[in-house]
């Protein structure tokens, strides 16, 4: 099983809260990228999992611009910036082999993103993102862990 955990694309500073704080233009064009990158890399997604936060919100429409349908999307309440990495994992290694999904994408924030990397992988790195990056897990669901294969920024990508 792949699980592709991305960090939302850069958001604008100013909003009435952090919930509802936007993505910039700039914010878009990475998300758009990484969505390009999942489409050639990943070739199809099963399921998205997005944080409520209207930045991630936003990062999750732009990727599935560029992915296409997706089986299934959920928005997620407890995969907000504060929220415990453990209970996440518990949750995808619920529903994932419930519903044996073999690709999935969650859409979150940092330190979530930070912390669930190393909670899912066996090294327990715990690696810094740059807005709209993704990290690519090998998961190995009898074992309930996995192995960080790749970081892709935004940054990394030449799509042309």
């Amino acid at each position: 099983m792949q699980i592709f955990i991305m960090r939302h694309g850069q958001a604008d500073m100013v909003a009435p809260t952090d919930a509802l704080r936007p993505l910039t233009a700039n914010g878009v064009t990475e998300a758009s990228m990484i969505g390009q990158w999942l489409l050639k890399n990943a070739a199809t997604i099963d399921a998205i999992f997005i944080s409520p936060y209207l930045r991630a919100q936003q990062t999750a429409d732009a990727v599935l611009t560029a992915l296409g349908n997706v089986a299934y999307k959920e928005t997620v309440n407890f995969i907000t910036p504060e929220d415990n990495p453990k209970d996440v994992h518990d949750y995808l290694d619920a529903i994932c082999s419930d519903k044996q999904y073999q690709k999935v994408l969650l859409v979150s924030h940092m330190p979530l993103v930070s912390y669930l990397v190393a909670e899912l992988t066996s090294d327990n790195a715990m690696p810094i993102f740059q807005t709209a990056s993704v990290a690519q897990i090998d998961y190995d669901t009898e074992r309930m862990q996995g192995e960080l294969v790749t970081l892709v920024s935004p940054n990394d990508i030449n799509l042309e």
